[in-house]
């Protein structure tokens, strides 16, 4: 079967343009770290998910266009070709999606750079409960990892769109130094990837407790 072409880095780099004047004329984004950010080669976002608008934030806010795995009930009706044609990923969690494996791996071995929201579904965006998912992809990658903690978005309800952060409210998002998932051995057993994961969650849950301390959130 033929799979599908890799998102378009042209795509992705669209998106941020739309990400960038959406979220700055609708918030206050504040950005720290993004000079930790490696300027090229192939890169993880591990991003908390509290909030529907994490996702685009990140996208307008950070210094490299994205791509990012994205539910595939998030492609429905004319946001199928656009979220497509800005280069993101379409992927079903309820499978073993190859189809958006092959094509995550391929966006960093050319060198991209793959959004992931490592918790797998928004909730409390703490990183207390992590996939293997992203531990499969730094080291089958050999992608270093940039947690990423976006805070604010959930602290009060607007009130024109309830289910938006208040217009021109402040959301902080917070780049952390980048970091390799894998113990260098270049393993990928399952006993790898779950030694893996914790080292990640460990990693994580520092950085957004920084964050934290950082923005006063």
């Amino acid at each position: 079967m033929t799979q599908p072409p890799l998102p378009s880095e042209k795509g992705a780099e669209v998106g941020r343009r739309i990400g960038v004047g959406l979220m700055y004329g609708l918030w206050k984004p504040r950005v720290l770290g993004a000079w930790k950010v490696p300027a090229s080669g192939p890169l993880i976002f591990a991003i908390n998910h509290s909030h529907n608008i994490d996702g685009p934030m990140v996208m307008g806010v950070a210094p490299r266009p994205t791509h990012f795995l994205i539910k595939k009930e998030a492609f429905i009706g004319p946001l199928d070709p656009f979220l497509t044609g800005i280069g993101q990923l379409k992927v079903d969690r309820d499978t073993t999606d190859r189809t958006a494996i092959t094509r995550a791996l391929g966006v960093l071995d050319n060198g991209g750079v793959l959004g992931i929201f490592p918790e797998g579904t928004r909730g409390e965006g703490d990183f207390a409960a992590l996939r293997a998912g992203l531990a499969y992809f730094a080291v089958r990658g050999g992608a270093p990892i940039v947690p990423v903690a976006v805070l604010g978005s959930t602290e009060r309800r607007g009130r024109l769109v309830k289910a938006l952060p208040p217009l021109r409210s402040r959301v902080d998002v917070v780049f952390g130094d980048p970091f390799d998932a894998g113990d260098g051995s270049g393993r990928r057993t399952r006993k790898a990837l779950d030694e893996a994961t914790e080292r990640i969650q460990k990693q994580l849950a520092a950085h957004l407790e920084n964050a934290r301390r950082l923005t006063g959130r």
